[in-house]
């Protein structure tokens, strides 16, 4: 069993507060992302955990036990730095087997336990080679089983895929949670890529300006944004500002002269907010309707699956729009018409 808790953790830099007041649970066998903009935190937090940052307040609990003063080789984690930090003289099997050999076990222990490590990340054949001889992708698998091959109940990963390419990436992702999930250990994940948290994680904690904004799973966190901030930061969004107007059961942002009804979800009358729709909640029409509206200087961007709606109007500024790939444009006008948008106070924006 391997729960984490932080409780109401802050750290703070000179005029800098890099983490305020954060509380976080994390279940056993959990994959938890912390995801964010750089420095809103994340890492902070991640290093916390680890104990190589000690807090100034709050309390670091690991299966109920307060570790907040325990230095990082007596606390059951291990972690992947963003570098590998690969021994570049060491073979792999030396690299893996190194934090095993301080601990002096027993020799056919610390062989077997590395060759059954190299199996789990997918490298039984690279014992013998050099860091300088694999690939990123390979490297970045070593230094996951050098990580793994300690034992610990929590595994802790600060961007670890920001160095390879692309597609690697993608590979890469897949196969981080494919042995996660295999050694059923608790993962806490650093990133500033919302698709690899989206991808990956079990639940992500989103966070800015050292502030958590959000925890949720991934439809949570797309469909159901708590602030601006994570309606803008995960995914797209046309953002507008307006004034809250209510009416009985129905709720519109007055926005110039024009209006947007919304999902308000409780605000007041009169309140100042941020508009967020989705591209894929603009419904894309080629005459006018009610609550639609013309669209000036209509252009596409094509993204091979599907395409994006992009232009102008006088109130909302610019917007876009999610349609087939087979839309075309004319010489026709086009029109839009908000499906779906959520309005959220401005002090929620301003944390942003």
């Amino acid at each position: 069993m391997a729960e984490v808790d932080l409780r109401g953790v802050s750290k703070g830099y000179k005029d800098t507060t890099a983490v305020d007041d954060l509380s976080l649970h994390i279940k056993d066998r959990e994959f938890v992302a912390l995801l964010g903009p750089s420095g809103c935190g994340k890492t902070t937090t991640l290093r916390m955990l680890a104990g190589f940052i000690r807090p100034d307040s709050g309390q670091i609990l690991i299966d109920g036990r307060d570790v907040t003063d325990v230095p990082p080789e007596r606390r059951p984690t291990a972690m992947v730095f963003q570098s590998y930090a690969l021994w570049p003289h060491m073979t792999v099997a030396d690299n893996i087997a190194f934090g095993l050999r301080l601990r002096r076990l027993p020799k056919s222990e610390v062989d077997d336990r590395t060759a059954r490590m190299l199996e789990v990340v997918g490298l039984p054949g690279v014992m013998r080679r050099y860091p300088s001889q694999l690939s990123g992708g390979q490297q970045q698998r070593v230094a996951l089983a050098r990580a793994l091959v300690l034992g610990p109940k929590i595994l802790l990963l600060d961007e670890p895929l920001s160095n390879l390419d692309a597609k690697l990436r993608v590979r890469m992702r897949d196969e981080i949670r494919r042995i996660q999930q295999e050694l059923q250990i608790t993962t806490v994940y650093v990133t500033h890529d919302q698709e690899e948290a989206l991808t990956m994680a079990d639940r992500i904690a989103v966070m800015n300006k050292g502030i958590l904004q959000q925890v949720g799973d991934a439809l949570d966190i797309y469909d159901r944004p708590a602030t601006a901030f994570v309606a803008d930061f995960i995914g797209s969004s046309n953002l507008l500002s307006g004034t809250l107007r209510l009416g009985g059961t129905s709720a519109v942002a007055q926005v110039g002269e024009a209006r947007v009804p919304v999902e308000a979800d409780g605000l007041p009358d009169g309140a100042a907010v941020t508009v967020s729709a989705r591209p894929e909640d603009m419904e894309v029409l080629r005459a006018p309707a009610p609550d639609a509206f013309r669209l000036e200087d209509p252009r596409l961007v094509n993204f091979g699956a599907y395409k994006r709606l992009l232009g102008r109007h006088p109130a909302f500024g610019q917007l876009e729009a999610r349609v087939p790939k087979a839309f075309a444009l004319g010489k026709e006008p086009v029109y839009l018409r908000f499906t779906r948008a959520r309005a959220f106070t401005s002090d929620e924006g301003d944390r942003s």
